[in-house]
């Protein structure tokens, strides 16, 4: 009981990972759609303002890759900053984001194709994610819906 007699609320296990679940799909909805939107622009307005083609891009693995994840990551970091998750949490999932792509190491010993690196790479940002999530778990099982009305955490 807290003071004046009102008993402090609690979160039940089943509500805590229904939080955690859901803050990972919104989180995948949101790299979907900066991946969608940033890479819309660069197709539409940088790239021919740099004078490449989309083809030139995408026949760099590495570039390709990297543009897309980093696509990802913006729309993923600006939706866990408006739903109040400090610089680290958010430096710490981008880190998950981007460890994927050790598998350049394969892939420049022959061993993996472009093809593969890049589909593979986005496989496993989502495991890397949710051990990230683990890491943060408290952080991750809470309702993260109404943060961006409270105060945020730096």
């Amino acid at each position: 009981m807290s003071k004046g007699g009102a008993v402090a609320p609690t979160i039940s296990h089943e509500t805590s990972w229904r939080h955690f679940v859901r803050h990972f799909v919104e989180m995948v909805a949101a790299m979907i759609v900066g991946m969608a939107v940033l890479g819309a622009l660069i197709r539409l307005i940088l790239l021919p303002l740099l004078g490449f083609s989309y083809s030139e891009l995408a026949d760099e693995t590495e570039l390709r890759t990297l543009v897309m994840a980093t696509n990802m990551v913006i729309g993923m970091s600006l939706w866990m900053r408006y739903r109040g998750h400090s610089w680290i949490s958010v430096g710490e999932m981008a880190a998950a984001m981007y460890l994927p792509f050790i598998l350049f190491v394969p892939f420049w010993a022959g061993v993996l194709s472009g093809r593969a690196v890049v589909s593979l790479g986005h496989i496993l940002m989502l495991p890397f994610m949710v051990v990230a999530m683990l890491h943060r778990r408290d952080e991750y099982a809470q309702d993260h819906r109404r943060a961006h009305t409270s105060t945020r955490r730096t």
